[in-house]
């Protein structure tokens, strides 16, 4: 999912941060953080665009197929189109 995710952004012009929790030594409290903040248990990949928590890739490819992830990638400055 982390890979389709990056594909999306990658191919739209993006070049996301990406941070990858099964690197990171405080991957693990991350991840529990996340769990909590959602409030669900599955939330990675889990996506923030200019600081504003999106989602999970549910949310992520709906708000793409409404038409609404390219005017938050345009606000957040990190597409130019």
């Amino acid at each position: 999912m982390c890979h389709a995710i990056k594909r999306l952004f990658c191919g739209m012009g993006v070049n996301p941060a990406v941070h990858e929790l099964d690197e990171d030594p405080l991957g693990k409290d991350l991840e529990r953080a996340l769990i909590r903040l959602l409030g669900t248990s599955s939330v990675v990949p889990v996506v923030f665009i200019g600081g504003k928590l999106i989602g999970t890739m549910d949310r992520v490819m709906a708000c793409h197929i409404n038409g609404t992830l390219v005017p938050l990638l345009k606000e957040a400055g990190a597409l130019w189109l």
